[in-house]
């Protein structure tokens, strides 16, 4: 389909045109995001099914690591399914509603993601600088509602983006330079101004990704000021071993997401090239790598996990 640079109102489909300049590759491309999506989907199915079936990890910790593990499932199947049939068979119309859906999900999940990592330092804290409180503090009640609070904040702050973006007349033209329909992607090719919209969407950014960094930093500095304030200093590396899988995530996540908000500010004279590939990073990674840190990190999920694996070998040698 070709793109057209004449007055659209109201276009009814985009065009995505996945990498540019690597068009002739994206078959070979399409490779490694399959693979990453595979083993997105595997590890956090698997790491789903051992929080669940095993007793002695429903402690707070391990139910907001299974929210989080959701999420990061819709995150990928959001958007892998429609970039691999971008690479693969040149698929790159997509329907201006699915657009907007996809875009919806994409940024709300991703808010759900920074809030459940919250919910994890918050967490840790309790365990760590009140133990004899955490129980009280963190009851199953407690953990509803604090998973139920990350789940509206994310479907409520972002509901007005589909609906702004859905009046807006896009008269230069309906290509996308990119494998997923993304809010500023979208903003770029209307023809009126849009300061509100890049205003409310930099508030929103704000009050969610950068706030929740704030306060997890915040978290690991009073968890740190009470493990260094204890006499004992050999119970100092068991309590920040119990701390390492998180902050693994914590870097997973966070990392490529400041990289992604610098080169989208500051990062002008970059190549378009630079900016998909560092925007599938933050998208594709983080997912793909939680399970593992936590399988390989996490002395219950691991034993957990080599049983269930040795209990089908051994099954299927019998």
């Amino acid at each position: 389909m070709a793109a057209s640079n004449s007055t659209m109102p109201h276009p009814s489909t985009f065009i995505l045109l996945g990498i540019p300049g690597l068009e002739a590759a994206h078959v070979w491309i399409s490779i490694p995001f399959c693979s990453v999506y595979i083993l997105s989907l595997l590890g956090n199915s698997l790491l789903l099914a051992v929080i669940k079936s095993e007793p002695s990890l429903h402690e707070p910790m391990y139910l907001f690591l299974s929210m989080l593990a959701l999420t990061d499932q819709v995150v990928s199947t959001t958007t892998l399914p429609k970039t691999l049939c971008i690479f693969r068979f040149r698929d790159r119309a997509i329907h201006t509603n699915a657009c907007l859906a996809q875009m919806y999900l994409l940024h709300s999940l991703s808010t759900m993601e920074s809030g459940f990592i919250l919910a994890m330092a918050f967490d840790r804290c309790a365990a760590i600088c009140n133990p004899l409180r955490h129980s009280a503090v963190l009851t199953s009640r407690a953990i509803a509602k604090i998973g139920l609070g990350v789940v509206m904040r994310g479907v409520l702050l972002l509901r007005p983006h589909p609906f702004l973006l859905q009046r807006l007349p896009y008269c230069r033209t309906n290509v996308i330079s990119h494998t997923y329909c993304e809010f500023m992607a979208l903003v770029k090719l209307a023809c009126v101004d849009t300061t509100v919209m890049r205003a409310y969407s930099l508030i929103v950014a704000f009050v969610t990704a950068k706030l929740d960094f704030i306060l997890v930093v915040l978290s690991y500095i009073l968890i740190l000021r009470t493990i260094f304030k204890r006499p004992s200093k050999e119970a100092r590396p068991t309590s920040l071993g119990t701390c390492s899988s998180h902050i693994c995530v914590i870097l997973g996540f966070y990392i490529p997401a400041f990289f992604f908000i610098l080169i989208h500010r500051f990062g002008h004279s970059m190549a378009p090239l630079v900016h998909i590939i560092v925007a599938n990073i933050y998208l594709l990674v983080p997912p793909m790598m939680n399970p593992i840190i936590y399988g390989v990190r996490t002395k219950n999920i691991h034993e957990r996990v080599l049983r269930v694996f040795s209990n089908r070998g051994f099954q299927a040698i019998s």
